[in-house]
Parts: structure tokens; C-alpha cells; sequence
């Protein structure tokens, strides 16, 4: 919402709108309990630090980065992994599913390679959980020659747009609603990410969704190769 009203032309601080929500009684949607999706103590084989915040890619496929995140619903826990271009922020592979395995992310990382099809070179990037250093998911990354970066220990601004993803999705989504069951939040959320990538617009991106920031960009190169 605060992308769109910058685009229509209106300025306004978060402390303005902080004081206007205290006047009418209203205060912002609280974050609920915390639940640990990263298990960093195992003995399983460590990736440097490749990406190294490099955050700004110019082109897509150069670098993803990738986290796992935790919902709540009266069932019971649902967790989504995630996989996210930087050149665009575009979710370009996800699941949805309980209980937490590491099959979760290895799911997302082949929706991902699928529909992306990336180029040798791609960086990959993504914190020390057990399920990234996990054999079947380092292997799935080699196979389609793709370098892995992980995360300093205990530093989450090395992933901090994944983390910034997880977030706005819990402010626009999770926060505002009670699933009555996993099936209910499982379709909410792809709902979410599908309509994220079309219409999510982002500062960063010069005001233009995921997808038409690609577009533009397709577009440009095609005009340059004729």
C-alpha cells in the first residue's frame, strides 16, 4: 500500500501514520510466537559466504537466495520454503506443506530449476540449516552447476531480502487472518505469492511488480539483439 501511494503521488512518514492510527484507535498487526526452522547443529559439510550481501543483480538467474518460514493455523503448524531471484524479487519456486522435512526446500529449489531452467554459474544462497547441507539438496545444486553460498552463523543480514519476504507475507497475510486448517493457509499462500509476483510493486523496482520488471527487461534485451 505504501508503494502504491508513492506511485499516486502522496508522501507520508511512518510516524505520520503511526500518530493518525493512535488518534482513531488502531495499532499495527502483532508478530505471534516464535518457532525455530533452522538447525544449524550438525556436522554436515559448510558453504562460504559467496553472495556476500550482493543483493543487486543486474540480470536474472545470477543469484537466488532461499529460507524457510513457519504458519500457524488451528491444525497446526504449516511451513513454506521459499526460493527468490535478486534481480527481480520474484518467487520463482516455493512449497507449502507439513511437517517440517527437508524435503520442504528441496520441493521449492525443483520448482525453481524447472521453471527458471538457470544457466551454469547461478549463485545459490541460503543459511546453514541441516535441510540445505543436506546431501540430496547440495547434490540437486551441483548437478545443474550452481554455486552454494551460505549464510555466516547467526547473521541473518547475510539473507536479509528472504527474511524481508517472510515478513510482508506474515504482515499482509498470516497476521490479518486465522486459518482454520493447513489446507486453508496452503492455498492462501499460493494464492498470495502468485498475486505477489504479478502485482507486488517495490520501490527498488522502480515501482513495478516481480513480473513486469522482467518484462520490461525481456523487452529491452530483445530490442538490443534486433
Amino acid at each position: 500500500m505504501h508503494d502504491d501511494l508513492v506511485e499516486w503521488g502522496y508522501v507520508i512518514s511512518q510516524k505520520t501514520v503511526a500518530r493518525m492510527m493512535k488518534g482513531m484507535g488502531l495499532r499495527a498487526t502483532p508478530e505471534t510466537k516464535y518457532v525455530t526452522t533452522t538447525d544449524s547443529n550438525h556436522d554436515q559439510k559448510i558453504y562460504p559466504n559467496l553472495l556476500n550481501r550482493e543483493f543487486h543483480q543486474d540480470a536474472p538467474n545470477k543469484a537466488w537466495v532461499t529460507d524457510m518460514t513457519y504458519i500457524w493455523t488451528l491444525e497446526g503448524w504449516v511451513y513454506l520454503a521459499s526460493v527468490i531471484d535478486l534481480f527481480s524479487r520474484k518467487v520463482v519456486g516455493w512449497h507449502v506443506a507439513a511437517p517440517l522435512k527437508k524435503e520442504l526446500p528441496l520441493q521449492a529449489l525443483k520448482m525453481a530449476i524447472n521453471k527458471r531452467q538457470p544457466e551454469e554459474g547461478l549463485i545459490h544462497h541460503s543459511d546453514r540449516g541441516s535441510q540445505y547441507c543436506s546431501r540430496d539438496y547440495t547434490d540437486l545444486l551441483k548437478e545443474h552447476k550452481i554455486q552454494i553460498s551460505m549464510s555466516r552463523k547467526g547473521d541473518p543480514y547475510d539473507n536479509a531480502c528472504m527474511e524481508s519476504f517472510h515478513a510482508t507475507l506474515k504482515k499482509e497475510l498470516v497476521y490479518r487472518r486465522r486459518f482454520k486448517s493447513r489446507a486453508e493457509a496452503i492455498h492462501a499462500i499460493n494464492h498470495y505469492i502468485n498475486r505477489y509476483n504479478e502485482w507486488r510493486k517495490h520501490s527498488k523496482l522502480g515501482y513495478c511488480s516481480p513480473n513486469q520488471f522482467e518484462y520490461v527487461h525481456h523487452l529491452k534485451k530483445a530490442e538490443k539483439i534486433s
